[in-house]
Parts: structure tokens; C-alpha cells; sequence
């Protein structure tokens, strides 16, 4: 269909209402619509940005098409006297904004409060140490309470070889006896323990006893009380009787030690001559010594291992 062509009383406007935008159109007179934005009909409302008027009429525009109505007030300002901002209302919105608080508390915008998380983190560590420091002190008591039962072996730092002038300490109740060891040697006299059999600690014995001049001493302490006494000396031989003299505090006995062969053991095996001897001594209370020696007359071949003092038994 083309404009001009709907009939002798319909304008072409009215049959198409944009004929005025074609060239046929507006040469058989279209015009623009009065309306607003180019439809039949409509309501032209345009206005500023910042002119709406809350609960009033809305006008409608009269201008001319193409013209923009003039505005009635500045950007941002009311056109009516009666205009009034919704925070002026009562329970409008607030005028006044407040400082957001930053996280923490505080209300001056600071960050997390790490002063206080440090003092909480270091309050924690105390705790725990201090929990430490009395559970080790507990340890200790109980380590404290087990030592005092402890065995009295010496220790590595101790040594277990006492000197060779003092005797061994008798324990409670029993009288005082010496490994070799303990012994005082003079004349030639040493330790081995190439032979064995011997009791003392480590097998060790007295050799070169069997030379004139040669001694072996032993101080005896712990006598509790003065009185007679037996010494007993356990000594090897090879088969073959010996003997020794026997001095106690410097007063030597007019028998000699017998060291027989009492077993009647074979000529030439020291690992099976050893045996004990003894003799009748009196000691004095407290600290006694004892004295074997090689003296002229003697027959000195034997090896000494222990020696030890009970009470005298009439037989």
C-alpha cells in the first residue's frame, strides 16, 4: 500500500503514521504527529533529571514537536515550591553519616587488635612451660626416691679397686677379709692371674712369694672388740708343703703359717693346689696389721689369693 492510495477522506497520516518520514509522504502533506516520541497518541514526558515531583500530578507537555519543554529548575533542584528532600520527612532517610568502625573495635577504623592476640599467645606458651616445669619436678622426685634404693656398686667414675694398704670393709655383722689385691706387696712380691682358681676379684693372686725378704701386707680395720682371733690365707701350692711367718702388730708368731698339702694334691698343678690354712692371732679393737713373710728358714713356694679373720672357735 502506498501513502495517498486508503480512500478521498482518509489523509495518509491516518493510514500510515509514518508517512511524513518519505519523500511521497510529505509531498501529499504528512506531518509529524503531535504526540510523543512519533506514535499517535502518546504523552509526551519529557522532563530534567532531578524534576520528578513526589505526589503530584504529572503535567504533560505541550511544547511543539521537536522542541524540548524548557525546564523549570536547575539540576539537582526542585521545580515546586512544595518539593521537599525525603530525609525531611519524618523517618526519612539520615542526613549525617557516621564513621564506619573498623574490625576490632575501637571505633577509630584501626585493624585487628594484635597487641592483644600477642599478650593471649604469650599467656598460652607461659602456661605451658610452667606445666612442663612441674611435671619435671615431679619426675625428679620420684627419680629422687628411687636413687635412695639404689644399689651401691660404684659407678664408672668410682673406682672399684681400693687401695692396696687399706683392707675391705666387712658389712654389717661380719668380720673384715681382702682379695689380693687390697694387699700391701714388698720383697719382690706382684699380682697375676695366669693360674686359675684363685677368689679374689678377677682371679688375681700373690706371686714371688717363694724368695727370702718377700712380704705381703694387710691392714685389718673394724675389730669391734680386743680378743683371739683365727686368720685364715688361701693359698696354692704344687704339691709340695710351704709355710710362711705370721706377724700381727709387729710381734711375729713363734709358729710358722703351715701351708701343708693337705689334700694330698698331685706334684706340679697349681689350678688344683689351692686350699686354705689358718691361725690363731689376737687383735686389738679397731685397726690391727698383718703381716706374711719370707723369712730364713722358710719354704715359700706357694701363690697367696685371699685373706680373712673370724672368731676364734675352741675346737
Amino acid at each position: 500500500m502506498t501513502s495517498g492510495t486508503t480512500g478521498a477522506n482518509t489523509p495518509p497520516e491516518d493510514d500510515d503514521p509514518f508517512g511524513y518520514l518519505y519523500a511521497d509522504g510529505q509531498a501529499n502533506g504528512a506531518q509529524p504527529p503531535s504526540g510523543g516520541y512519533g506514535y499517535p497518541g502518546s504523552v509526551n514526558r519529557v522532563r530534567a533529571v532531578g524534576q520528578r515531583q513526589y505526589g503530584q500530578p504529572q503535567q504533560q507537555s505541550t511544547a511543539p514537536y521537536g522542541q524540548v519543554p524548557q525546564q523549570q529548575g536547575a539540576y539537582g533542584q526542585p521545580n515546586n515550591a512544595h518539593y521537599a528532600a525525603p530525609e525531611t520527612f519524618p523517618g526519612g532517610a539520615p542526613t549525617t553519616q557516621h564513621p564506619q568502625q573498623g574490625y576490632g573495635g575501637g571505633g577509630r577504623g584501626r585493624g585487628p587488635n594484635t597487641k592483644g592476640l600477642l599478650i593471649g599467645a604469650i599467656a598460652v606458651v607461659a602456661a605451658v612451660v610452667i606445666g612442663i616445669g612441674v611435671a619435671m619436678l615431679g619426675g625428679d622426685g620420684d627419680d629422687d626416691a628411687s636413687g635412695n634404693q639404689a644399689s651401691s656398686t660404684p659407678s664408672t667414675s668410682q673406682s672399684s679397686e681400693p687401695s692396696a694398704s687399706t683392707s675391705q670393709s666387712a658389712e654389717a655383722g661380719e668380720l673384715p677379709k681382702a682379695d689380693a689385691k687390697v694387699l700391701r706387696l714388698e720383697g719382690g712380691t706382684a699380682t697375676a692371674s695366669d693360674v686359675k682358681g684363685a677368689k679374689s676379684d678377677g682371679g688375681i693372686y700373690v706371686q714371688g712369694f717363694n724368695q727370702v725378704g718377700a712380704k705381703v701386707i694387710w691392714t685389718v680395720n673394724g675389730i669391734e672388740k680386743s680378743g683371739t682371733y683365727r686368720v685364715y690365707v688361701r693359698y696354692s701350692i704344687p704339691g709340695v708343703d710351704a709355710n710362711g711367718t705370721l706377724t700381727v702388730n709387729g710381734t711375729a708368731s713363734t709358729q710358722p703359717l703351715n701351708m701343708k698339702n693337705f689334700g694330698g694334691l698331685p706334684k706340679g698343678d697349681w689350678e688344683k693346689g689351692w686350699q686354705t690354712t689358718w691361725a690363731q692371732v689376737s687383735l686389738n679393737k679397731g685397726t690391727n696389721t698383718i703381716q706374711l713373710s719370707c723369712e730364713q728358714g722358710n719354704q715359700c713356694n706357694a701363690l697367696l689369693d685371699q685373706f680373712s679373720v673370724t672368731e676364734n672357735v675352741d675346737p
